[in-house]
């Protein structure tokens, strides 16, 4: 069996800024995996924006912006391939490759399609159905083992095994890996402050729902203290949160950003009011989050740094990617 070389890849979608919720759900978590035992790869999924329409001017200033997020928050470029995907033409031929090994009813079942595309299915872009084919297409491009994604993606990564593994079996070869989703930390899903039973979204009504990566000090601060809860205490186990969504997500939010468990959390303020804790976590977040926004505003100064660093991303992945996607095609039977 064909031994592959440990290797991370995941990507952030340049749409309306990035929140808290990318941030705990998968920057930290790619910042933590840098100099493990795997390569890391991270990418910004600017093909993916355009499944919705995107104002050229915007989208160009949302890639910086989320590049910036990353090295903000401690990508390293010469630790980490960092760069976006349309960059590299490989992932959209692999992408229709993928297309045609993918079947219907796999996209069916797809559960994001629907809740975006909504009762408007008819009228949306081909692509926004189609997409977690090119999905697989940015992970297997790389032979990537290993995805650490939100549980909100676990269904996307189990395709790109389905993928893989039809691919495999169709041309009789072992060729492409089965990708691992990485699923792990207390705040993987970062609720809406004033609706736990919401995911934290960059496109929600009001901006007080939200902690955007670019927030001041003082609104990071403002937002906490107005989260909604309930008049209850913090009980003395997790157990106590299963009903109670806004308590627990703001308990979730204190661990994934002060690197406890939030069995831990509770450990620490079981009884405790709200007068107690949420001041508690907005200065937590403020300290935090803070210095992350500054640095964000430093790059985005110098957005021909940011240009330089994802061009010579790209220049790393390509390196990667045109080779499996040249053996792809001898696979496939092209002649080249």
């Amino acid at each position: 069996m064909t031994q592959f070389t440990p290797r991370v890849f995941s990507g952030i979608k340049p749409s309306g800024g990035l929140t808290l919720g990318n941030y705990l759900g998968a920057i930290k978590r790619f910042v933590d995996m840098q100099g493990t035992d795997f390569e890391t790869m991270y990418c910004v999924v600017d093909l993916h924006a355009i499944t919705v329409w995107q104002d050229p001017a915007e989208l160009r200033d949302a890639t910086r912006e989320v590049a910036a997020g990353f090295l903000a928050s401690g990508i390293d470029p010469e630790k980490s391939t960092l760069f976006n995907q349309s960059q590299v033409p490989a992932h959209a031929e692999l992408g229709w490759l993928f297309s045609c090994v993918a079947r219907v009813g796999w996209m069916n079942r797809m559960t994001q399609f629907k809740d975006k595309a909504g009762s408007g299915a008819e009228k949306v872009s081909l692509g926004l159905y189609a997409y977690p084919a090119l999905m697989a297409a940015d992970i297997l491009l790389y032979h990537a083992t290993h995805v650490p994604v939100g549980e909100d993606q676990k269904q996307h990564v189990e395709l790109t095994r389905d993928i893989a593994n039809k691919f495999n079996h169709d041309f009789k070869v072992d060729f492409f890996p089965e990708t691992n989703p990485v699923i792990e930390g207390p705040a993987t899903r970062v609720m809406n402050l004033r609706d736990g039973t919401k995911k934290m979204s960059k496109s929600g009504e009001s901006d007080m729902e939200r902690i955007n990566m670019t927030d001041t000090a003082d609104l990071i601060a403002k937002k906490f203290k107005k989260a909604k809860t309930d008049p209850e205490p913090l009980p003395e186990t997790l157990d106590g949160l299963s009903t109670r969504p806004e308590a627990k997500n703001l308990v979730d939010i204190y661990a994934g950003l002060s690197g406890q468990t939030s069995e831990q959390v509770i450990a620490e303020y079981a009884g405790a009011g709200w007068g107690r804790f949420k001041p508690a976590l907005a200065d937590l977040a403020v300290e935090k989050l803070a210095p992350i926004s500054s640095e964000m505003a430093r790059y985005m100064d110098d957005k021909a740094e940011i240009d330089r660093i994802l061009a010579r991303g790209a220049e790393k992945a390509r390196a990667i990617a045109d080779p499996i996607l040249k053996q792809t095609k001898e696979i496939i039977g092209f002649v080249q």
